[in-house]
């Protein structure tokens, strides 16, 4: 059954703009009510990011929950994984994040997390929509829900992320800057990074509602770059808007992406004893991640692209790490999903245990040159056509064991993504123009 307001990361869209409204959002708080409760489960847990927007639809969704006859734990500004781990130990049965993640502040979006603490299963995806076209029904006036704050949320989840790494770990010693995108992490994580012993230069923790994400984070770490240079600084830490993307910056100001973090908590995990013989990426995954693990006798599986991908390829081979090169990075022998400060940790963690710094972690990875051009198309796509294919064959043979191409349809805009990687970069930028130039022309006739 198609979905009609579910993507890949819950719903998401312009504030104002349907379905992201005050109305929508009431009925869909009913609808995941109705659907998620079960006996002895009767909390839902309700946190959100800094975007202006939060304030309405917390408060639609904790009427919508009520009108259900169900409980409601307020959480306040909260990052989404901080979210995830109180789901589980609140005994909810289910946690609601309103946020658009790295999105500007016009944007809102709902996610939600199974009592697990992981994302919602399909069939319980399609159960609430179908729910969205029935009428509201209010539950009788004694069985209506009630509502908490639970005021200690922020120090719960700082004690959890701290317990992601040996108790005898001290970071003392250590200047950090922490960039935390005027967004949910704003509190919490330079409380973690402090409290374990640190030197905390906090930016982006001014949130006004509006600023969220604009011109800081994870998607935008030039500021980073230019304060950890300007504090000499051992390296920084860049968060995006709800706190489940990270990437890092070395005491260069040298960008470490999501890949090649994974790569460095990897490695230390095998020399910790970890034992595993596989890390999920996903098709996008840079090619050096992919030889860098070959190194360890490590396999990249590749999922498609997402993070909710990505953890369903860990479950289904019970593996324990995996990400995307965005930096949502997922420690399953940690915690139940993606987590920027947590995975930030188990950086810091190696550094640690190897005495190196940064710069010299990620030393044992080379990312590959990249090329990715976007083809803008209309009507339907069909890649398998033979003049798409023989160019696909031509340059992945001259490319050979150290490169790669891809083909794939965006999912949200009417373009084919043409990307090839490789170790010399003239060359991948070549072929990929070539082959963006047969791609253009053949699903033109």
């Amino acid at each position: 059954m198609g979905k009609r307001y579910f993507g890949t990361d819950g719903i998401r869209g312009r504030v104002g703009e349907h379905p992201i409204t005050a109305e929508f959002m009431l009925k869909l708080g009913w609808a995941v009510g109705r659907v998620l409760q079960t006996p002895g489960f009767n909390k839902v847990v309700i946190g959100k990011d800094t975007r202006i927007s939060g304030y309405m639809f917390e408060s639609a969704l904790e009427a919508g929950l009520s009108a259900a006859g169900v409980n409601i734990a307020l959480l306040g500004p909260m990052p989404t994984p901080g979210i995830a781990y109180l789901t589980r130990t609140l005994h909810a049965c289910a946690g609601i994040v309103v946020s658009a993640s790295h999105n500007p502040y016009y944007d809102n979006g709902i996610k939600f997390f199974s009592r697990d603490g992981q994302k919602l299963p399909d069939q319980a995806e399609e159960r609430i929509e179908a729910l969205l076209e029935q009428p509201l029904v209010t539950a009788e006036p004694d069985a209506l829900g009630k509502a908490e704050r639970i005021v200690d949320a922020a120090g719960r989840y700082i004690e959890f992320c701290k317990s992601t790494i040996p108790a005898s770990t001290s970071l003392a010693g250590l200047k950090i800057v922490v960039d935390c995108a005027h967004g949910a992490t704003y509190y919490v994580a330079p409380s973690v990074f402090n409290e374990l012993g640190a030197t905390v230069i906090p930016i982006g923790v001014a949130p006004d509602g509006l600023n969220i994400n604009q011109d800081c984070g994870s998607t935008h770490p030039a500021v980073l770059c230019e304060t950890v240079k300007q504090h000499n600084a051992d390296l920084g830490v860049a968060l995006d808007g709800d706190g489940d993307r990270v990437i890092m910056v070395d005491h260069r100001g040298e960008i470490l992406d999501g890949d090649e973090l994974l790569f460095i908590i990897a490695r230390d995990r095998l020399r910790a004893g970890s034992r595993f013989n596989a890390v999920v990426g996903t098709l996008m995954t840079n090619l050096g991640l992919e030889m860098a693990l070959r190194a360890l006798g490590l396999e990249l599986r590749r999922a498609r692209v997402g993070d909710r991908y990505v953890m369903e390829q860990l479950l289904a081979e019970n593996l324990l790490l995996g990400g995307e090169g965005s930096g949502h990075i997922i420690c399953l022998d940690r915690t139940s999903t993606g987590d920027g400060i947590v995975s930030a940790l188990q950086v810091l963690s190696a550094m640690l245990r190897s005495e190196k710094s940064l710069h010299d972690l990620k030393a044992g990875m080379s990312k590959y040159p990249q090329t990715l051009i976007n083809v803008s198309v209309t009507g339907r796509v069909d890649l398998e056509r033979a003049p798409i294919q023989e160019a696909v064959r031509a340059a992945e043979s001259q490319l050979g064991d150290h490169g790669r191409v891809l083909l794939r349809p965006s999912g949200t805009e009417p373009v084919v993504r043409v990307m090839v990687e490789g170790a010399d970069a003239g060359a991948v930028e070549r072929h990929a123009r070539e082959l963006a130039a047969v791609v253009r022309d053949t699903l033109s006739v």
